[in-house]
C-alpha cells in the first residue's frame, strides 16, 4: 500500500469495490445468451427490476456489465452494454472475465488444505518454511496466519513494481501500466520489493494493511509444502474439486474464450479509457491472476462456504475477521482469503472484490449459501479526484449500489 495519503488510494490490484459505495457498509456453466434478460424460465427472482437496474449500470456510464444472481435453485443472468467499445459487439452473461483478488480465495484454500493435511500450521513463522524468503527476527514474527489476514505488516509490493505511480497525481504518469504490459515476472522479485520496502506496520497487530506481497508468498509457500507450482495445485484442489469449467490462471498475455474487452480510466488520467485485456498476469499471480466467470464464481464461494472445498473447521479459521485497512484506506473486516460484508436491512455476506488494470469483479453469498451474487464491470476506476486526491461520486455508483441490493436482498 502506498504511504502517500494521495497515492495510497490508487495502485491496487484489488481495490475494494464496495468502499466507495455508500450504503454497503463493512465493519471493523453460465447460460450463453446476447441479451440483456438472460434469465432461466423458471426463475422467480424480479427480473424485470434486475433488468432495469443493470441497464441503468450500463446508462450511466458502464460500457459493459454482466452478472449472476442466484436464490437457491432459481437464477437470473444477465449482460448490458457492449464487449468492445470500437465494434459494438454486445457484453453476455458467459464471458470470461480477469476477477482480479477473488484470486486469494482461491489460494486461501489451497494453503488450508495443507493446513488439513498437517504440512502447514496457522500459526508457525513463516521463516520456518521460507527463511530465505523472510529472513531473521522478522520470519519469526510473521505467521501464516498473518499473510492470510494481511496482519503480517509487509507493505505492498505495487509500487515498486509500476513506480510511476507513486508520483500520481502529481505528475500524472501511468507509464508503469503499459511499461509492464508484456513483462514475465518472478514471483520472488516481486516479494523481494515488499520485504525489502519500510513495514506498513507490526506484525500481528491490528488493522492490518492489505498487501499483495502476502499472498505472493503464499503461493511460495503451497510450493515449498507441496512440491507442485502454486498455479498447478490451486488448478487441481480447488478449481477442479469446485467442478469449475470456465476458470483458470491464463498463459501469456491474452484470454482464451470468449471475453471482454477491459478498460482503464486511473481516475479520468487515461482518457479515453485504455484496452488492457492483454497484459501478462505474472504481475499478480497467486494473489488476483485469475480468470473466471460470474457463473463459477457462485459456484466456488458456494462450495466453498458450504465445506466442500475445505473443512467445516477451515471455514471457521477462514471466516475469523481482522480489521484491514484496504487500498482506498477504508477498514475492511478480513478473514483468511474471505471478506464479511455487512449490507444494510440485507443481512450478512461473505465473498470478495477484484480489480486489475481495467476489469472488476465482486462475489458475495449469504451466510446461508441461499442467496448469491457475481457481478462482472470492464471499465474501472472511472471516478475522477478532487484536489486531495480522493475519488468523487459518479452515477456508476449509485447505480450499482442499486443493482448490488436488488440482486442480495430479499
Amino acid at each position: 500500500m502506498f504511504h502517500n495519503s494521495k497515492i495510497s488510494l490508487i495502485a491496487s490490484a484489488s481495490i475494494a469495490l464496495l468502499s466507495v459505495i455508500p450504503g454497503f457498509t463493512i465493519p471493523a456453466s453460465a447460460a450463453k445468451g446476447a441479451s440483456v434478460d438472460g434469465a432461466d424460465a423458471s426463475t422467480d427472482l424480479d427480473r424485470k427490476a434486475l433488468k432495469s437496474a443493470m441497464d441503468r449500470v450500463h446508462s450511466v456510464g458502464m460500457p459493459g456489465v454482466y452478472a449472476e444472481v442466484r436464490d437457491g435453485d432459481r437464477v437470473w443472468r444477465g449482460a448490458a452494454g457492449v464487449a468492445d467499445v470500437s465494434t459494438g459487439r454486445r457484453v453476455r452473461p458467459d464471458m470470461l472475465h480477469r476477477v482480479g483478488s477473488i484470486t486469494k480465495s482461491f489460494t486461501a484454500a489451497a494453503v488450508l488444505q495443507e493446513v488439513e493435511k498437517g504440512r502447514v500450521d496457522l500459526d508457525a513463522p513463516i521463516g520456518r518454511y521460507l527463511p530465505e524468503l523472510v529472513p531473521g527476527a522478522r520470519g519469526e514474527a510473521i505467521t501464516v496466519r498473518m499473510l492470510l489476514n494481511h496482519t503480517s505488516g509487509l507493505p505492498d509490493y505495487l509500487p515498486y513494481a509500476f513506480p510511476s505511480l507513486q508520483i500520481f497525481p502529481a505528475e500524472g504518469s501511468t507509464q508503469s501500466l503499459d511499461d509492464n504490459r508484456f513483462r514475465q515476472w518472478d514471483p520472488v522479485e516481486l516479494i523481494e520489493m515488499g520485504v525489502k520496502a519500510p513495514p506498513a506496520g507490526e506484525p500481528g497487530v491490528a488493522p492490518g494493511t492489505y498487501s499483495n506481497t502476502n499472498y505472493l508468498l503464499l503461493g511460495q509457500l503451497l510450493e515449498k509444502v507441496s512440491g507442485v507450482g502454486a498455479e498447478q495445485y490451486i488448478t487441481r484442489n480447488v478449481i477442479a474439486r469446485a467442478g469449475l469449467r470456465h476458470t483458470g490462471f491464463p498463459t501469456g498475455t491474452q484470454i482464451k474464450g470468449p471475453h471482454s474487452r477491459i478498460y482503464e480510466s486511473f481516475f479520468g488520467l487515461i482518457d479515453p479509457p485504455r484496452d488492457y485485456s492483454v497484459y501478462n498476469m505474472s504481475w499478480v499471480s497467486t494473489g488476483a491472476g485469475l480468470v473466471s466467470t460470474v457463473g463459477d464464481m457462485n459456484r466456488f464461494y458456494g462450495m466453498l462456504l458450504g465445506g466442500r472445498i475445505v473443512s467445516r473447521s477451515s471455514l471457521e479459521q477462514m471466516q475469523r475477521t481482522v480489521p484491514v485497512i484496504s487500498q482506498t484506506g477504508e477498514v475492511v473486516e478480513y478473514g483468511l482469503g474471505l471478506h464479511r460484508f455487512t449490507v444494510a436491512d440485507c443481512g450478512t455476506f461473505w465473498g470478495h472484490d477484484g480489480t486489475v488494470w481495467g476489469a472488476q469483479t465482486l462475489s458475495m453469498t449469504s451466510e446461508d449459501g441461499k442467496r448469491q451474487m457475481s457481478i462482472a464491470m470492464n471499465l474501472v476506476r472511472w471516478n475522477e479526484l478532487d484536489a486531495s486526491g480522493r475519488p468523487q461520486p459518479h452515477p456508476i455508483d449509485d447505480a450499482l449500489l442499486a443493482f448490488q441490493r436488488e440482486a442480495v436482498c430479499d
